[in-house]
């Protein structure tokens, strides 16, 4: 009886938040001009990272995925780094832009993803 309830009451809330629009919009960094609030921002590192992430914060640039824009946006990030971060690897974190259109994270809201894993595989001939 009592995980029937639990499971009632868990299927409430999956309800709820996909009707009220619960979770966090990602955007990519052509997309991330003039939005406001929280977002999640999904890009590819260039260049060599900077800092410390767990003193001041570690700053890194992320452009598009695609690489079809140039539009690039520089990321703090506070927070432990995951073992995979490097450049050239797509990386998703979420955050707030500031005024002067530096992005900063919420600490330790980094994701990488394993380019190799994400394209088809080669088919033999």
């Amino acid at each position: 009886m009592i995980a029937l309830s639990v499971a009632a009451v868990l299927a409430i809330f999956l309800l709820y938040t996909s009707l009220a629009g619960g979770g966090t919009p990602s955007v990519s960094p052509t997309e991330l001009a003039g939005k406001t609030g929280e977002v999640a921002l999904a890009g590819r590192v260039v260049g060599t990272p900077t800092g410390d992430p767990h003193g001041a914060g570690m700053r890194f640039v992320v452009r598009d995925i695609d690489g079809a824009n140039k539009q690039r946006v520089t990321v703090l990030y506070k927070g432990s780094v995951p073992d995979m971060f490097r450049s050239g690897r797509d990386v998703v974190v979420t955050g707030t832009q500031q005024a002067d259109g530096l992005f900063v994270t919420k600490p330790g809201s980094m994701i990488t993803k394993c380019p190799s894993k994400y394209q088809a595989a080669d088919t033999p001939a």
